[in-house]
């Protein structure tokens, strides 16, 4: 395997799962739920629920089993942030 191999399967395995379905802060995606649903399973992503919370909607879903939060603006249907759930960390030990 060459050098640039290694690097290229290196960068792969380092950006964001949410790169890979194309997904961006700033991409519309919709107004209502209909529409976000759609355009993330298009995507690729299992949507598991869509709510309004906080004056945005959000998005729970998942993509080759990482869980995401999406928030997209209500009027303008803009992703506003994509978070990274990282739930299982949070243990009550």
């Amino acid at each position: 395997m060459t050098s640039t191999t290694k690097s290229a399967i290196l960068a792969t395995l380092l950006v964001p799962a949410a790169a890979f379905a194309g997904l961006d802060v700033g991409q519309m995606l919709g107004t209502t739920e209909d529409e976000i649903r759609t355009a993330l399973t298009g995507m690729g992503y299992d949507v598991h629920d869509i709510e309004l919370e906080d004056g945005e909607i959000e998005a729970e879903v998942t993509l080759d089993g990482v869980a995401f939060e999406i928030e997209v603006a209500i009027y303008t249907g803009l992703v506003t942030e994509i978070e990274r759930d990282d739930d299982a960390d949070d243990s009550d030990d």
